[in-house]
């Protein structure tokens, strides 16, 4: 004789749970990826001779697009020029993505994990891309910066959300 049932009813266990549905929210990386690289080097031999500091000019671009209900694909776009007085030294364009999971999450925090959480995991891996991309040009590896993307995030968010608020606040 089986005491199953009454011990789960006793645990309170009904509904989804005795049917194992996994209703909890869960977010995350499923798989990481370069989508596109392109490395130039227009003025090599030349360009490993030159002596003055270049200027490195560094673009980024978050975009994402929805697969399915639960998973979306991530997209950083990292654009990277590198040119001195005597001509552009390299040029490094990097497309890397991830296929983000989500599930049972409200659209706010499904924004807030695609916008902000979700690059600051995939940043470190492009950046080790691009500073292999520099090193294979054939100039010393470039490592980009930290990026604060929830700090950025918050800030875009706090315009928006400005932008609807042209009334004047306070006193004059």
């Amino acid at each position: 004789m089986s005491d199953e049932g009454n011990i789960i009813t006793d645990l309170g266990l009904e509904g989804p749970a005795m049917n194992g549905a996994d209703t909890a929210p869960a977010a995350g990386i499923i798989s990481q990826y370069v989508k596109d690289l392109s490395v130039e080097n227009p003025n090599a031999p030349d360009s490993y001779s030159w002596t003055d500091a270049p200027q490195i000019d560094v673009q980024f671009n978050i975009g994402a697009r929805q697969l399915s209900d639960e998973v979306s694909e991530l997209e950083l776009k990292i654009a990277l020029k590198s040119v001195a007085e005597a001509g552009t030294a390299f040029i490094i364009d990097l497309s890397y993505c991830g296929l983000l999971g989500m599930r049972n999450l409200d659209d706010a925090s499904k924004h807030a994990f695609t916008y902000a959480e979700a690059p600051r995991i995939l940043f470190p891996f492009a950046r080790r891309v691009i500073a292999d991309a520099v090193r294979d040009a054939g100039f010393p590896p470039l490592l980009l910066e930290p990026i604060d993307f929830n700090g950025i995030y918050l800030q875009q968010l706090a315009a928006q959300q400005g932008e609807g608020d042209a009334a004047p606040v306070g006193n004059a």
